[in-house]
């Protein structure tokens, strides 16, 4: 049985899926499930995801959810290209440098929380960028301080692409969305140019998918 991920043109941990799953040479087919209009809270999704989230990963049967959950199941399946490093260091490394995108900085700005900070708080339109924009430049910040420190040789870990730079490329996009300015942040913004380089990532992001172009 092929891969299945279910994803949407704007969710970036689902962006993260599709560039995994590109480094690896994985083929897959992607359906979308509009998380702005509600659709995973619909009954056909709620038994793909119960958590009513995207990505969902099928495989063999398998149903993986969570994007960092779905990198590292990528990882077992098909060792190479590896996405975490060998070196036990390198590997808690990496996961950090993922973790701030995917536990500290992304959950922030997600739909689900836009839409609380409305419904509960009153919050307009201009406030939620507002607020989006502080924990995007929040995370853009932490990670031009590491790269500062330990410059990508080309990528986050060395000569690869792996689970940080996924990530990291993925803090950009949210970056793109709100039309920020990256000369603050000169090492983040070498890394991600060199990430969009490769067709793995370029072909990823949300504007090139389908669902963007239909806007």
């Amino acid at each position: 049985m092929g891969i299945q991920l279910y994803g949407f043109w704007r969710s970036l941990a689902s962006f993260r899926v599709r560039v995994a799953l590109k480094l690896k040479g994985m083929p897959f087919e992607e359906t979308s499930v509009d998380i702005l209009s509600g659709e995973q809270f619909k009954p056909d999704y709620d038994a793909v995801n119960t958590e009513r989230v995207v990505p969902t990963l099928i495989h063999d049967g398998r149903q993986i959810f969570q994007s960092l959950a779905i990198l590292e199941y990528l990882d077992d399946i098909k060792p190479e290209p590896r996405l975490l490093p060998a070196d036990p260091a390198d590997r808690a490394y990496a996961r950090a440098l993922a973790l701030m995108t995917v536990a500290d900085s992304h959950p922030l700005v997600t739909p689900r929380v836009r839409n609380h900070l409305t419904s509960q708080f009153g919050a307009d339109s201009a406030a939620i960028e507002r607020w989006a924009t502080h924990w995007a430049m929040e995370g853009l910040a932490t990670y031009e301080r590491l790269l500062a420190k330990r410059q990508p040789a080309p990528f986050a870990l060395g000569a690869e692409p792996g689970i940080a730079d996924i990530c990291i490329a993925g803090q950009v996009v949210g970056a793109h969305f709100l039309k920020l300015d990256l000369v603050p942040f000169p090492s983040v913004a070498r890394l991600a140019d060199h990430c969009f380089s490769f067709p793995a990532f370029a072909t990823s992001h949300p504007f090139e998918q389908p669902g963007y172009r239909a806007q």
